[in-house]
């Protein structure tokens, strides 16, 4: 018994491409010739953009000239993330601050008589491991301790005129060169207070 005829298109044709058909090797593509030594070339086909790849010899990559600049993009010269300049690590710029303008800070809130506080707290939290915390804090302990006392004796001698006016005129001394010391260490400089006396070492 024979087989009917299928028609055209149900699926059932050969599916072996015919002699000498495209696709087969050694068949030119549609529109072009085969590259010498046959169909497909030996070590296979250039990457887009055409030969040698990314227009650099022996290999792939950006032509000479083209690369990311020196650091990286969009990385400033010193990076992100380092330690600050003059400084171990963040930790320490953060107690130095806290010492300079926590100095200041106790001289407004104490009226005058607390700048010693916050240096004092930093030098023995960091003044151990950090020899650079250890000098910041020294120096603002030494300073704000020399105008607290000067501070608290204007204070008690209040009784008198001028008394008042000690007291005050210590606390401004104690703010203004706390602030500038905070400033100048926040750029990473050591400040040298002025009108102080090396009490603590």
């Amino acid at each position: 018994m024979t087989e009917p005829p299928r028609p055209p298109g149900s699926g059932d044709e050969p599916t072996t491409p015919l002699s000498g058909s495209p696709g087969q090797p050694g068949y030119p593509p549609p529109g072009g010739y085969p590259p010498p030594g046959g169909y497909p070339p030996p070590g296979g086909y250039p990457p887009p953009g055409g030969y040698p790849p990314g227009g650099q010899p022996g290999g792939y990559g950006p032509p000479p000239g083209y690369g990311p600049p020196p650091g990286g993009y969009g990385t400033p010269p010193g990076g992100y993330g380092g330690p600050p300049a003059g400084y171990a690590s963040n930790e320490d710029k953060t107690w130095v601050l806290i010492a300079h303008f926590g100095g200041a800070a106790g001289m407004l809130i104490g009226g005058g008589v607390l700048g010693w506080i916050a240096p004092l707290v930093a030098m023995l939290a960091r003044g151990n491991q950090s020899p650079a915390v250890r000098a910041h804090a020294v120096a603002a302990l030494n300073f704000q301790l020399l105008w607290s006392i000067v501070a608290l004796a204007g204070w008690i001698l209040g009784c008198i005129g001028i008394g008042v006016f000690i007291g005050f005129a210590a606390m401004i001394i104690g703010i203004v060169f706390g602030v500038i010391a905070g400033v100048k260490a926040n750029e990473g400089q050591y400040y040298r207070y002025p009108m102080t006396v090396n009490m603590v070492k």
